[in-house]
């Protein structure tokens, strides 16, 4: 097994996960702490049938109260307001648990990689790698999958991972 070096950065030692997105990210300041648990929170709220009852009654709210204002542009600009600036807010809310949730399963995959024999511990950290390169390798699988069953990427990736010499070949 390889050894890492070892960088600066406590969260992350292999430096594939950006330290605002890293699981320990929250633990450092107690404000990150509080908005991690706020985003979660409202994130899960947000997607339950109550959250979509209340927008839906609010829609519905505003419809019937057109008439008594005329349809005029100040009625229209309440609901124009009103959506423009939830969705503003929502984005980052939503993102920081995306974020939470996308570093999750990545750590999930590389222990499955990690723990599976036959897999090629090249992949682990993949996610950042450029999209030419998960490109190029993503073309290497697809052709290793129409391939004979003799050459398999764990026979590649036995002693040595898959270099971009070799999924150019492939």
């Amino acid at each position: 097994m390889k050894e890492h070096n070892v960088s600066s950065s406590s969260t992350d030692e292999l430096d594939t996960v950006p330290d605002t997105s890293s699981p320990a990210y929250a633990s450092q300041h107690p404000l990150t702490r509080a908005f991690d648990k706020f985003a979660s929170l409202v994130t899960r709220w947000a997607g339950s049938p109550a959250a979509f009852c209340l927008a839906v009654l609010t829609v519905v709210a505003w419809v019937v109260t057109g008439p008594m204002f005329h349809y005029s542009d100040g009625w229209q600009l309440v609901i124009n307001t009103g959506t423009t600036v939830v969705t503003f807010l929502m984005v980052f809310l939503i993102q920081q648990s995306q974020n939470k949730d996308s570093v999750a399963l990545h750590l999930k995959l590389n222990e499955l990689l990690s723990s599976h024999r036959a897999a090629s511990n090249q992949l682990i950290g993949i996610e950042d790698a450029s999209e030419e390169e998960l490109r190029r390798l993503a073309a290497a699988y697809l052709r290793l999958s129409t391939r004979p069953s003799e050459t398999t990427p764990a026979s590649l990736s036995e002693e040595r991972p898959i270099t971009e010499t070799q999924a150019r070949k492939i």
